[in-house]
């Protein structure tokens, strides 16, 4: 038996943003994880600034490497999209208890998340089908 989706086909335009805005944001993600794992200077002085102990780093950063992973294949992409979400809300949270202007970068981050992912899985699209035909 065979789902009702009512979703149209993705274009391959459509296909293409999200596989390339979701390529972006995967390669910051990875980025951003390395260098919490193997603990540069600037993440140090971040995590300072931020009055967490430095002993943490390297977990964030595991944490954000394994959800980026997720999120990079179709199998587990929504589980690894929902994960980045978590993150990035705890990064608003604490960029916004800084009264850090900042914290938009975060909460832009993760709508692109979900973006890329919206336009690149047609799971997504049936999850939240934006629709003009109201019946």
């Amino acid at each position: 038996m065979k789902p009702n989706d009512q979703t149209a086909p993705v274009s391959k335009g459509a296909l293409w943003a999200g596989r390339i805005i979701s390529g972006l944001v995967i390669l910051f993600l990875l980025f951003d994880s390395i260098m919490k794992i193997i603990l540069i200077k600037p993440v140090s002085d971040s995590f300072a600034q931020l009055g967490y102990p430095l002993d943490l780093a390297r977990p964030v950063g595991i944490i954000l490497l394994v959800s980026t992973i997720l999120y990079i294949f179709p199998r587990t992409a929504i589980f690894g999209a929902i994960l980045l979400t978590g993150f990035l809300g705890g990064a608003t949270d604490v960029k916004f208890r800084m009264e850090d202007p900042w914290f938009l970068f975060s909460v832009g981050f993760g709508i692109l998340v979900w973006a890329g992912l919206y336009l690149r899985d047609k799971r997504v699209r049936m999850l939240i089908p934006f629709r003009t035909d109201l019946q």
